[in-house]
């Protein structure tokens, strides 16, 4: 039968993980509404997200890996799909490795597949992944939110 792992960290910061899935909901919106300009875009898109992890003190090699992606799409643009892939699956083997096997980890793998299948679509994969990124993140902050918030409630009082 599947069986479910997952690692959580308890210094994961939450200011981290809101800006990471606005920063990435956005992207994915403008990716949708200007597919034509999405060189600029992803390319903003990680670097950004680069000196988001630098900020908030991510280790070296995880803060490179989109800073260095996000370089190479500015000065290559027509290599979009295989950078913007290589991402994607290092960021997905990355996850899995770190024994967070999820749903997200398999569909970021998946996509950067699909991504050098069909490197026409680049644009609409990209926004897809993100959108879907994007929504998982908020939806897990959102779940962890109320969870911390029922704590509280179930310390309920009586004087009688």
């Amino acid at each position: 039968m599947f069986e479910h792992y997952q690692v959580q960290f308890k210094n994961r910061s939450k200011e981290r993980q809101i800006l990471n899935a606005v920063l990435t909901l956005a992207t994915g919106v403008l990716t949708l509404m200007f597919p034509n300009f999405l060189y600029l875009i992803a390319g903003a898109y990680l670097l950004a997200l680069g000196l988001m992890f630098l900020a908030f003190r991510l280790p070296g090699a995880l803060t490179a890996l989109p800073i260095v992606a996000g370089i190479l799409i500015f000065i290559f643009p027509e290599l979009i799909p295989i950078t913007f892939a290589s991402f994607l699956g290092l960021f997905g083997l990355m996850m899995l490795f770190a024994l967070q096997f999820t749903i997200l980890g398999v569909i970021t793998i998946i996509t950067a597949v699909l991504i050098v299948m069909n490197p026409d679509s680049v644009a609409y994969f990209i926004a897809f992944f993100m959108l879907v990124y994007a929504t998982s993140t908020l939806v897990n902050f959102y779940k962890e939110w109320q969870a911390s918030k029922d704590e509280f409630d179930d310390d309920d009082v009586i004087i009688e």
